[in-house]
């Protein structure tokens, strides 16, 4: 078990991005304007993230539940997508920006899906940022694969333990997140790394996503620094 300790710098922020529907109907514009201002804000908090000198940043940017909504709104995220990864892939690598993808990437196509592993490769060196991308993900769906995983691969029950599950997990090579931030007012976790969540600290913000700046970004940061981390231990 780990000691009880405090740090001034989560080495892992992950992020929960809510709000864009609901800042574009405040506005009394469609939903995908929302989204094109969320994608405003992912630049934003990347930058904040460099800034602050956080080592890996991990947005949820669509869940395996998103599939469900109107097909001309997924065609709008899955569009959004495509044109944030080729006009931003290039500057996030000159950045030193690594990109990794978790999730079920086969479902928006062979072409994306290639585009999206391309890009992991092309940024497969760089260190100063690791940024993750949740893209048809679900926390529950990725603790069943990664199940099946530890069993195909010969793992016998009596030697199956937290530590080596874990390497079966999405973000075997990720440390678990240090901070989710969410936005928008809501205050769950919505099937979001469930297995990795167990110790992180979680700070909620009114601020609708699209809304969201490096202020908000360094006040969540702040708060984090001023938390016990204390992982089950009694306070010290």
């Amino acid at each position: 078990m780990a000691d009880a300790t405090s740090h001034s710098v989560p080495s892992h922020v992950a992020i929960i991005m809510d709000g864009n529907g609901r800042w574009a109907a405040a506005r009394g514009l469609p939903r995908v304007a929302g989204h094109r201002e969320g994608a405003k804000a992912v630049r934003r908090a990347i930058e904040a993230a460099v800034n602050h000198g956080v080592h890996y940043l991990t947005l949820f940017a669509f869940s395996s539940e998103n599939w469900q909504r109107p097909a001309g709104e997924v065609q709008d995220l899955t569009f959004l997508l495509k044109h944030y990864l080729r006009s931003e892939l290039a500057e996030l690598d000159a950045e030193g920006v690594r990109l990794k993808v978790i999730g079920e990437r086969e479902r928006f196509g062979p072409a994306l899906a290639q585009e999206l592993e391309e890009a992991e490769h092309k940024t497969a060196n760089n260190k100063r940022l690791t940024l993750v991308l949740a893209l048809s993900y679900g926390g529950r769906a990725e603790i069943v694969a990664a199940a099946r995983r530890a069993i195909e691969a010969g793992i016998k029950s009596e030697d199956l333990t937290e530590q080596n599950f874990a390497n079966f997990l999405f973000t075997a090579e990720v440390p678990d997140p240090d901070l989710v931030i969410r936005t928008s007012g809501e205050q769950r976790i919505s099937n979001f790394l469930l297995w990795q969540l167990a110790y992180a600290e979680i700070w909620f913000t009114k601020v609708l996503w699209p809304d969201f700046c490096g202020r908000d970004f360094a006040s969540a940061l702040e708060e984090y620094a001023g938390r016990e981390r204390r992982f089950g231990a009694r306070p010290v």
